[in-house]
């Protein structure tokens, strides 16, 4: 018997990835249905259903589930859920879709069918009030609530059967782990108590220092990686991927940490995003998710450890993954060392905040990347990421 935490819900993970001896058919007969042209966030979410990574989902949320997951964070059965899964149309194409019909959902973006789903329910949701519960604000400043706005304003509800993965299992095959994947990798490995920590970012002198406490506590630590749609900016998951494993390489003793990497497209919900990354990484089988300093926030729209506090707000029964908060982190000159706001005694002056901004500002600009601020072999990556596109500008 697995001693890993069970898949969120209580029962087995729930992939809704159709068998592979069936998706060519499937793809054929598809393309006689009605398309439905989904958002970057909604393809996102069909190969999250893929993965299992939603179990126990089976498919787009109806209005009531949207509702009480906006309200209350939980499904209409009293399941725990705190981030709407929706599918959205614009007015003139959902009017016209039919309870019962079959439609295929297709990736706008390049035109792929990626699913198709049997309609039971059509909605217009209220999407300031959807903003203001899961966001914290309507303020179309915030990326999140700008993506919900230009969604569509009819909502589909119906069970999805995905029948192509894109891109993702081919260019990432060294990182792109399912939830049974991850969970017999652990297993493997001997692991039970598995941290998860969640990145979109190479990782710098802070993020590695969170690993390393987590790696102190648990078994070993699953280093979950954004490969969906980022923030302009950021960088490319492939030079991150290099980023990290050459820190792993470096500064980790062996067998303590796993890379892998994730389709999912950030939500930037701060609070709420965080209990769903938990969710989340219940489903790849990990018992805590390592949750540092605004975790999933964006600008100034949440507190520093909102997401810490929110964990302390939920039914203990809510979530089998546990949060393993830590405090603000920093390089400490008198500490000689990274140190967090919890074990230094010593006054700001002596703290270098060590921040991936500022990081990013300094590699644009070409200037000096400090020892403080990252390991001198991720310096490398990024510097020869920085300098490739700048020659082509």
């Amino acid at each position: 018997m697995s001693k890993l935490v069970p898949p969120h819900g209580g029962g087995n993970l729930k992939p809704l990835l159709a068998p592979l001896e069936d998706r060519d058919s499937e793809l054929s007969r598809a393309a006689g249905l009605t398309l439905l042209p989904m958002t970057s966030r909604e393809t996102s979410d069909i190969l999250m259903f893929a993965l299992g990574a939603y179990t126990p989902l089976d498919g787009f949320m109806g209005e009531e589930d949207w509702s009480g997951v906006c309200n209350d964070m939980a499904l209409s059965n009293g399941t725990f859920w705190p981030v709407p899964v929706t599918l959205s149309a614009e007015a003139e194409l959902g009017d016209q879709i039919k309870v019962g019909q079959e439609v295929a959902l297709a990736d706008s973006e390049n035109g792929q069918i990626m699913a198709v789903m049997t309609i039971t329910e059509t909605y217009r949701p209220d999407k300031s009030m959807e903003c203001k519960k899961v966001y914290r604000t309507d303020d179309p400043a915030h990326p999140g609530v700008a993506s919900v706005m230009r969604h569509g304003p009819v909502y589909l509800a119906g069970p999805v059967t995905v029948l192509n993965e894109g891109q993702f299992p081919t260019q990432f095959s060294n990182l792109y782990l399912r939830p049974a994947e991850a969970r017999a990798l652990f297993e493997d490995k001997g692991w039970s108590r598995v941290a998860a920590f969640q990145t979109r970012n190479p990782m710098h002198r802070s993020h590695e220092h969170l690993v390393k406490i987590a790696v102190e506590v648990t078994d070993g630590v699953f280093i979950h990686q954004v490969l969906g749609k980022l923030k302009e900016g950021d960088i490319p998951a492939d030079v991150r991927t290099e980023a990290i494993q050459v820190m792993i390489d470096n500064y980790f003793r062996p067998g303590t940490v796993v890379q892998a990497g994730y389709p999912i497209e950030m939500r930037y919900a701060g609070p709420r995003e965080a209990l769903f990354h938990a969710l989340i990484r219940q489903n790849y089988g990990c018992s805590h998710l390592i949750v540092g300093r605004d975790h999933a926030g964006v600008g100034d729209f949440y507190g520093p450890f909102d997401a810490h506090k929110i964990f302390d707000e939920i039914a203990p029964d809510a979530l089998i993954t546990e949060a393993l908060k830590i405090d603000i982190t920093f390089y400490c000159t008198s500490c000689y060392g990274m140190a967090t706001a919890k074990t230094c005694p010593h006054s700001a002056k002596d703290q270098i905040q060590v921040s991936g901004t500022e990081q990013r500002r300094m590699l644009t600009n070409g200037e000096a990347i400090p020892p403080e601020f990252s390991r001198p072999e991720v310096v490398a990556v990024l510097q020869r990421y920085y300098g490739s596109i700048q020659s082509q500008v």
